[in-house]
């Protein structure tokens, strides 16, 4: 069984910054791609950033130069800094890890059931 769990969500104003964590846990062998999705009331679900195990990230237009993507290996841990908010970011933010269970297996993608970051203007 494997677990993703978000933290690090809130209230924040505009131009303020907010630091979200997330932990994969269970049975891990080793974990590929981690990233970042948000989802605002009434729009798809978007990517805001990933990051490769050799820790190459990737970010979305809209968040580059605002929003920083790391990753712990040893910890199986992601994170995302996010400054300089815009009550724009506010969204449901969803940590994703493409996870092998097991030597030889497939990678599989798992999600966090989300934290809420809102941004007041």
């Amino acid at each position: 069984q494997v677990q993703l769990v978000e933290s690090g969500g809130g209230l924040v104003q505009a131009g303020g910054s907010l630091r979200l964590s997330c932990a994969a846990s269970g049975s891990i062998f080793s974990i590929n791609a981690m990233g970042w999705y948000r989802q605002a009331p009434g729009k798809q679900r978007e990517l805001v950033a990933s990051i490769r195990s050799g820790g190459l990230p990737n970010y979305a237009d809209s968040v580059k130069g605002r929003f920083t993507i790391s990753r712990d290996n040893a910890k199986n841990m992601v994170y995302l800094q996010m400054n300089s908010l815009k009550p724009e970011d506010t969204a449901v933010y969803y940590c994703n890890a493409n996870i092998i269970v097991a030597r030889y297996s497939d990678g599989m993608n798992y999600w966090g059931k989300g934290t809420l970051v809102t941004v007041s203007s």
